[in-house]
């Protein structure tokens, strides 16, 4: 089996993060989200993985390489304009070749991984197979109704769902997807929708089976989603000092301090993750933050923030709330305390009143 993940997409929902950088990458407690997708697919079994790419290919290229850091062989397969999930499947042809494939949407994050479904999928044999989730809010996703556990109708975003399971960014297919993806027509919005190629194949009266996600799913192209995800994944981390603290500092709860960084005289409350070569000075961290490599915060107070690399912010109280982008200079002028929530694209530079 092999896996396919897309890493194409504009990210419209992150900018102006996403103007200069590809939203895959943005770190969740301190690595690109689109690593934790590659995990599971090894985690599952799956080494021999392409990567559908856009604008921010050799961005991606840099960060991920040729895929043995995950334990995988990686290939790259570009697209010219995001047209799609069912157009990405098209144009993947050549590397799936006849081997069934998963799909993963490269800035979906799922707790506890892919494994049994993977191994769900390879025992019962369906043509293909979805992930779902019950959401309180179907609507703003594809929505999937069932009939005695197998797929009997997918419809995009109704105004009137039929049911509250929605589909997680994670399929399962068998060659036989790439007619389905022939045999449809783009929609409205010009792009070939996977939910066709799926309703066509289940129209055709083949086999589609769902698999109800238990654990946490978090679809990280917006903000806050961002922010929660980063919640979860520091809450599940193990903590790990590797960095230096000063006696005059106080580190309460889980705090996962990575190799080079360094706090003095400062209060950390976890869980909080403070990245490598990051110095931390005269300030507080409060729950649920995560600073990426050489980030310099002096006198300052963050809490539930996700602050990228090469950003300094100094004199600012408080900032809560924000996602903060690369190389941001934010300081403060001559003012009363307030808080400020933001987001901040690359290379921001933000003088406080």
């Amino acid at each position: 089996m092999k896996g396919l993940v897309l890493s194409g997409g504009k990210g419209t929902r992150l900018r102006p993060i996403t103007h200069t950088g590809a939203k895959q990458l943005v770190p969740i407690a301190n690595k690109p989200v689109l690593f934790y997708g590659l995990e599971a697919l090894v985690e599952a079994g799956i080494e021999q993985i392409g990567i559908v790419v856009g604008d921010t290919a050799d961005e991606i290229r840099q960060a991920v390489g040729d895929g043995s850091r995950f334990g995988a062989h990686v290939e790259y397969i570009p697209q010219d304009r995001p047209l799609g999930l069912a157009h990405a499947v098209k144009i993947s042809r050549g590397f799936l070749g006849d081997s069934p494939f998963v799909m993963y949407l490269g800035d979906n994050f799922i707790t506890g991984g892919i494994r049994q479904v993977v191994s769900r999928f390879s025992a019962e044999g369906p043509e293909a197979m979805i992930l779902l989730k019950r959401m309180p809010d179907p609507g703003r996703f594809g929505v999937a109704e069932l009939h005695l556990g197998r797929v009997v109708r997918l419809e995009e975003k109704p105004a009137r769902p039929r049911s509250d399971l929605v589909l997680v960014g994670v399929y399962c297919f068998r060659p036989s997807i790439f007619e389905a993806v022939d045999a449809i027509s783009p929609s409205a919005r010009g792009e070939l929708e996977i939910t066709d190629a799926i309703q066509w194949q289940i129209d055709q009266g083949r086999r589609v089976e769902a698999h109800e996600v238990e654990g946490r799913w978090i679809d990280t192209g917006k903000m806050d989603d961002l922010l929660e995800c980063n919640r979860v994944v520091l809450d599940l981390l193990p903590e790990r000092r590797e960095g230096r603290v000063s006696e005059d500092s106080r580190l309460l709860g889980k705090v996962i301090l990575e190799e080079g960084s360094e706090v003095v005289g400062s209060t950390i409350r976890g869980p909080v993750i403070v990245g490598a070569h990051t110095r931390v000075v005269d300030s507080f961290l409060g729950p649920f933050t995560a600073l990426y490599h050489h980030v310099t915060v002096e006198g300052s107070e963050i809490e539930h923030a996700i602050v990228l690399e090469n950003t300094v912010i100094r004199g600012v109280s408080k900032i809560e709330d924000s996602l903060i982008g690369r190389d941001v200079v934010i300081e403060r002028s001559n003012t009363l305390p307030r808080a400020h929530k933001m987001m901040l694209g690359d290379h921001s530079r933000v003088s406080l009143a």
